[in-house]
């Protein structure tokens, strides 16, 4: 599936809840279902700086395609990662540098996190981002 494609699967499913209430359930069930992190990758060299609560990021490349794993400390946060990861994971590092993540805004996700959240958004976008561009000069 393409980083776009899943994006307006995200979109359609949030479309289904009638307030926020269910919304961040529905992230705090993503987080629960996010594939563990391997305790070796839960280390400060994976932790995403500009986080409120610790966020560990893990990637690797598969041929060429990037796989992520992470994990976070707190419930809501851990189901945002698993939501950026569900759009990212086993993508060509490109696609990633390429995307415009318009899914954040159509949920209306930004909107409804507390400032240090939003601003730990951005930081995980902006380190998912980093780790394609690192893979994307290896590969070139």
């Amino acid at each position: 599936m393409t980083i776009k494609e899943i994006q307006e699967e995200i979109i359609d499913e949030f479309s289904m809840f009638e307030d926020w209430m269910e919304r961040y359930e529905y992230i705090i069930d993503l987080g629960k279902s996010l594939p563990l992190i391997k305790d070796e990758f839960k280390r400060d060299a994976n932790l995403i700086s500009g986080c409120q609560s610790k966020v560990w990021l893990h990637s690797e490349i598969e041929g060429d395609k990037i796989k992520f794993t992470a994990d976070s400390d707190a419930i809501l946060t851990k189901g945002i990662v698993a939501l950026l990861l569900r759009v990212f994971n086993n993508q060509k590092p490109a696609a990633i540098l390429d995307a415009d993540l318009y899914f954040v805004d159509e949920i209306g996700l930004k909107e409804h996190l507390s400032p240090t959240r939003a601003n730990g958004l951005v930081s995980m976008i902006k380190q998912i981002k980093l780790y394609a561009l690192a893979f994307q000069s290896k590969l070139s």
